[in-house]
């Protein structure tokens, strides 16, 4: 049986928008939508050996969690691991090292899940392991969106006095321009020899494959703007689309 790992990782306070990991989203604590998305990911996938852990240094997000999710292990986080400047990567790599040492046993992958991308379908955390599962040829997966602007066509730089295309192209329309794709942070899936062998945090390192997420996709809160504007979104997209809701329905009460 293969084994997973995931990953919910959230520092106390933000600079950005203070306390963001905390905020209540369309009604429920935000931290719940992704537990939630990482419960349907074990239910749609029973062959594998599936652990959650928390990692934080915030006694508040561990409390929360603890209340509706008490099978979440909670890692704490160090200092050293709690600045601005931090790769995220070695938050990774800390809650890996310290769920084997714990259950004694490797993992074969991590699944880590943003707090603050909320907005994601069912088949999303299914979608973007399966595209890892499929190539061992990759050490890791990312989520993506495609990008609403496109540098070989639409997107400027200024040189000098005036402006040019940000990479020189012939095309004459965006459908002529290769794909271009938004990284948005809301689910990494790697292969665990690669993540802990890593020593640069650097996700380039590796040989990386993508999995596409509904447009919406691209949207993550790290404002208020972002918080007010995503729970209209995902307001609408929770009564018109079955495939959100259903995350937001399966929040334990």
């Amino acid at each position: 049986m293969k084994r997973v790992l995931i990953t919910v990782c959230g520092r106390a306070g933000s600079k950005g928008f203070r306390n963001k990991n905390l905020k209540v989203f369309c009604g429920e604590p935000l931290v719940y939508y992704t537990l939630s998305a990482a419960g349907m990911f074990c239910s749609q996938r029973p062959d594998l050996g599936v652990d959650v852990a928390l990692n934080t240094d915030s006694p508040e997000l561990r409390e929360l969690v603890a209340a509706r999710y008490p099978e979440v292990v909670s890692i704490p986080r160090p200092e050293e691991l709690c600045g601005d400047t931090v790769p995220k990567m070695a938050v990774f790599q800390q809650t890996l090292a310290e769920m084997e040492r714990r259950t004694g046993v490797p993992y074969d992958y991590l699944i880590d899940l943003d707090i603050t991308s909320p907005i994601r379908r069912a088949q999303d955390v299914a979608g973007a392991f399966a595209a890892a599962e499929a190539r061992e040829d990759l050490d890791l997966v990312f989520s993506v969106a495609e990008a609403r602007r496109n540098p070989y066509f639409n997107m400027v730089k200024v040189v000098g006095d005036h402006v040019e295309k940000v990479i020189e192209s012939p095309y004459t329309a965006r459908q002529q321009a290769p794909a271009i794709y938004d990284l948005n942070a809301s689910i990494y899936v790697f292969r665990r020899n690669f993540l802990a062998n890593n020593h640069t945090g650097i996700l380039w390192d590796g040989k990386c494959g993508i999995y596409e997420m509904f447009d919406s996709g691209i949207l993550d809160i790290d404002s208020e703007a972002d918080y007010r504007l995503m729970e209209v979104i995902a307001g609408h997209l929770y009564d018109t689309m079955p495939e959100f809701a259903a995350i937001r329905q399966q929040i334990r009460r």
